[in-house]
């Protein structure tokens, strides 16, 4: 069974949650979140990347940036303003970008489960990111940044989800990415459907937000260490959705350099392992195909089939396309650390792709087929860790909307 609560959500009046609203902390850089906040006063990444007010060069880890944090986040609660609900709530949450919707509740969620396995990872979380958002969450006494979680389909929680959006919506707007943003609010009785349908949920699985899931429990034994602990410390904020209804897009790779190799050279190497690349489009088209964009234009190519034994994280394309080119043939090393790679959201498209090329920014990309849900949870359940930058959830939730107060 799983864990929901409803909780007193600090959130903006309806008429400016639209300016309020950013995107999530680490989609971008601060020089992009600098820009998306540039001459609006209100915009909630002025809490989650406070560096954006600060000089230009301003380490993101500086003391004076959480500071900042702090301020711009009771400043903000008095100019947008944000209030906080009277009763205890949950709110569903729809996203709809294009043909695409996904409706799912946002509520506080057990960090007792989390640390004993009932919420699942799959993916690794690194010492500095933790660091980074334990001492927001810390010096800010909330929870400003939203977990996306994932469960298997339950018709309970569907047709409890169903009811709760038959009236108006609290907040109604389009981002300018052109995502729908819409938010009902559930109280009193009214969430008890809710609450009891998610208690025949096994077990519920991180889709997107390690680190801050992993930051919500360092900063509640922060908090209990130096004697000052909070009432909401022990529960964690998140959003979650139907395994059905999640949209996931591929986590594109791309090399800054061939390893002194000529394109030629390159081809030739992946003929000579079986992968021969020839002329094709920008988009894979089943598991297995690989994309390339090399010297001007696109090449297919199909991986080798999985080793007999392989894991199913072993058995991922992009476990396969680092094992046997990557590494072998670009001399990549460690993905989660090697500066030769980057990575590219699926949402940014195949130009993008092109255009680092293009530019001289890379000399060669890969663009992958999607990775399946069904994989994520299948990891998960065996406890298996998912090569990095292997899933790209799409539409993103916005920062600011609901926020967890401790």
């Amino acid at each position: 069974m799983s864990f929901i609560a409803p909780f007193r959500a600090l959130r903006p009046v309806p008429d400016v949650a639209a300016r309020v609203a950013s995107v999530p902390y680490d989609v971008v850089s601060a020089d992009e979140a600098r820009a998306l906040a540039a001459g609006e006063p209100l915009s909630f990444l002025h809490v989650t990347r406070s560096e954006i007010d600060l000089p230009a060069g301003t380490s993101p880890y500086a003391d004076e940036v959480y500071e900042r944090a702090a301020a711009n986040f009771e400043r903000l609660q008095q100019a947008a303003p944000l209030l906080r609900d009277r009763e205890p709530s949950l709110y569903v949450y729809r996203l709809r970008m294009g043909s695409h919707e996904q409706t799912g509740v946002a509520g506080v969620f057990s960090l007792d489960e989390y640390e004993h396995g009932l919420i699942k990872k799959h993916e690794k979380t690194r010492k500095d990111k933790e660091d980074d958002r334990t001492r927001h969450i810390v010096r800010t006494a909330a929870q400003t940044g939203v977990v996306f979680l994932t469960f298997r389909r339950l018709p309970a929680i569907e047709s409890a989800l169903a009811k709760a959006t038959v009236g108006p919506p609290l907040y109604d707007f389009t981002a300018p990415d052109g995502v729908v943003h819409q938010v009902w609010r559930v109280t009193g009785a009214d969430t008890e459907p809710l609450v009891r349908a998610f208690q025949k949920a096994p077990a519920l699985y991180i889709a997107d937000g390690h680190h801050r899931a992993a930051s919500a429990a360092r900063a509640k034994d922060e908090l209990a260490r130096t004697g000052r602990p909070a009432p909401g410390a022990s529960r964690f904020l998140a959003v979650a959705f139907s395994d059905a209804a999640v949209q996931i897009l591929p986590y594109n790779r791309t090399v800054k350099d061939l390893a002194g190799q000529t394109p030629q050279m390159f081809l030739a190497a992946l003929d000579r392992l079986g992968m021969t690349a020839t002329p094709g489009t920008a988009t894979p088209q089943r598991p297995g195909d690989v994309s390339m964009f090399l010297d001007g234009r696109w090449y297919g190519f199909r991986l080798p089939p999985p080793d007999a034994g392989a894991s199913r994280d072993e058995k991922l394309d992009v476990e396969t396309l680092q094992r046997r080119v990557l590494g072998p043939l670009l001399q990549v090393g460690d993905p989660r650390t090697d500066k030769r790679i980057d990575f590219v959201g699926g949402i940014r498209g195949t130009d993008e792709l092109e255009r680092l090329v293009g530019t001289g920014q890379a000399a060669v990309a890969f663009a992958l087929h999607a990775v399946g849900i069904d994989d994520l949870m299948a990891i998960a359940d065996a406890g298996g860790i998912m090569p990095p930058k292997s899933t790209w959830f799409e539409p993103k939730l916005r920062d600011g909307l609901l926020v967890h107060l401790l």
